[in-house]
């Protein structure tokens, strides 16, 4: 497998506050108190990390339960006796996507095994941990995948799956339904080791969650991903002083955010969240569905209030508290609660994410700060472009590269079409082009010394000329394309592969449609590709 470096500052619509956090420069070090360079700090880290005895013997126990219920691997259980014996967690995460997701997901997975596995050779202990997002509730995210069809583009699989509207996506059960959604992803995919996984973990009665985690668990066991479902009632109930902190903090906690949102945008960076002075970190259930909590003014006291379609409940901070002390598991952080709440349930070494993550990173930390203390490393994720062999040579053939199909279906047909024209002809623009520059060249020299006001009518000459010399062009390439409709096919599907639907492929295509193509090994080649100190997107040719 090669390995070639794009660097994100060239990728369409990379947020200049993760091209910053990248290089870490002076006005991003504010919101990021540590560098994206793991091997920098985290020795230091490591020795200053605190995690009580009594919560990892909880947790511990909470991990061991759920992963057996998946059927963890030997490696998965030698992992958890190394976290329960003090192994330090390399977390990352993602909502339970439908057959496991994007590729970006298992980039995620691969991450956390590689940043852990540097540790442990810098002498830290530490595993591998992938926290599933079942809490969430927004299921029009999770409820499909896309993977080429046989024309190569884009056909996406949906479950009819459900629950009440607004129930977190733990509740969404799967049914019959599934069995068709299966046999689709069947007919695309062919027979292989990765359809079988997916059909031992997508099947009626599993939720979208519990299928995702049989999934992962069984594509991960060789490096003992440990897999945590953070719905379970236990890991709220030991997260619940973390709740009660939102809500006796909550004051305190929105001055911080909002002072936070005027620092990012007064640094010319945008806020991935907004936050108001009545926002409240936390939801909680009414009715099944997932309800926010809203902060406001009762005279001289405060009040909170769940609102939901039908009614307004308004409790006192104190009902509140105890309302969180008693039934835990009906509450759940938001998105800028939810990694504090993670960091306070494992002894987090480093998180692996996103662009959108590390924008949250930038706000949430001013919560760490407030409710434990310490504001936990992000580290970027790993990121890749796959590069399949037609597709290479058609690169190749073309002597284009991979950011050449990132910039407009229209704008890499004209390239490919002028790479197509035939060799005499460009040869004669070539030439043309240059006998331009020259001829001009001579004639301006020759003219400033005669009046230099003739100066600037010389370069509008040449302009004039050098346009007319590109609209020709222009129209020959246009000419070819109509000629020649192979090329219009070889753009669209070059497109398609390798930035389809104008996004990264990553984000766009399902990871299994990878792993059904080349197998499961496909894993141990991408990880082996990794390097934790190359912060660039990858393009791997296969």
């Amino acid at each position: 497998m090669k390995s070639q470096c794009l660097p994100f500052v060239q990728i369409p619509h990379t947020p200049r506050l993760f091209t910053d956090f990248l290089s870490y420069s002076a006005s991003v070090r504010a919101f990021y108190p540590h560098s994206p360079y793991f091997r920098e700090w985290l020795k230091t880290e490591a020795s200053s990390l605190h995690y009580e005895p009594s919560r990892r013997e909880r947790v511990s126990t909470i991990l061991e339960r759920q992963n057996n219920t998946w059927g963890a691997s030997p490696q998965t259980s030698a992992n958890l006796d190394h976290f329960r014996r003090g192994a330090a967690a390399i977390v990352t995460g993602q909502q339970v996507g439908l057959f496991g997701g994007p590729m970006f997901s298992v980039y995620k997975a691969l991450s956390a095994v590689k940043l852990a596995e540097e540790a442990k050779a810098a002498g830290v202990d530490a595993v591998p941990v992938f926290w599933l997002a079942t809490y969430d509730h927004d299921l029009a995210e999770v409820n499909h995948v896309s993977m080429p069809g046989p024309d190569g583009l884009l056909r996406t699989l949906t479950t009819s799956s459900h629950s009440i509207t607004g129930a977190p996506v733990s509740e969404v059960r799967l049914e019959e339904e599934i069995l068709p959604v299966l046999e689709e992803a069947a007919s695309l995919l062919g027979d292989c080791e990765a359809l079988q996984l997916l059909r031992h973990s997508y099947r009626p009665g599993e939720t979208l969650g519990s299928a995702f985690a049989r999934f992962y668990a069984r594509l991960f066991a060789p490096w003992g991903v440990i897999i945590l479902d953070a719905s379970d009632p236990e890991l709220h109930r030991v997260a619940a002083p973390v709740y009660r902190a939102a809500v006796e903090q909550s004051s305190e906690i929105a001055d911080a955010l909002l002072a936070r949102g005027q620092a990012l945008e007064r640094a010319g960076y945008h806020q991935q969240v907004k936050v108001t002075s009545s926002s409240v970190l936390l939801f909680t259930l009414q009715g099944g569905a997932r309800t926010p909590i809203q902060r406001r003014a009762n005279g001289n006291s405060t009040e909170f209030v769940i609102a939901s379609e039908t009614a307004a409940e308004k409790l006192s901070s104190s009902e509140l508290i105890d309302r969180i002390s008693t039934m835990p598991e009906k509450f759940s952080p938001n998105v800028l609660l939810r990694p504090v709440v993670q960091d306070y349930l494992l002894p987090t070494l480093a998180y692996a994410g996103g662009a959108a993550e590390a924008a949250y990173f930038a706000q949430a930390s001013a919560v760490y700060e407030k409710i434990l203390g310490r504001v936990t490393p992000i580290v970027p994720r790993f990121s890749a472009t796959l590069v399949e062999s037609r597709m290479q040579r058609w690169l190749k053939q073309y002597d284009i590269t991979v950011l050449d199909t990132f910039h407009g279906l229209e704008a890499l047909r004209h390239t490919l079409a002028a790479r197509s024209l035939p060799a005499d002809l460009q040869a004669a623009f070539e030439r043309a082009g240059k006998s331009v520059t020259q001829s001009f060249s001579g004639l301006h020299e020759a003219l400033a010394k005669l009046d230099p006001t003739l100066v600037e009518a010389s370069q509008t000459g040449i302009s004039k000329v050098q346009y007319q010399l590109d609209r020709l062009r222009e129209r020959a390439m246009a000419a070819e394309l109509r000629r020649s409709e192979v090329v219009s096919r070889h753009a669209e599907a070059l497109r398609q592969a390798l930035y389809p639907e104008g996004a990264l492929q990553e984000r766009s295509v399902a990871g299994v449609y990878y792993l059904a193509r080349h197998g499961t090994e496909l894993l141990k080649n991408i990880c082996d590709s990794m390097h934790t100190d190359c912060l660039d997107h990858q393009v791997l040719e296969l």
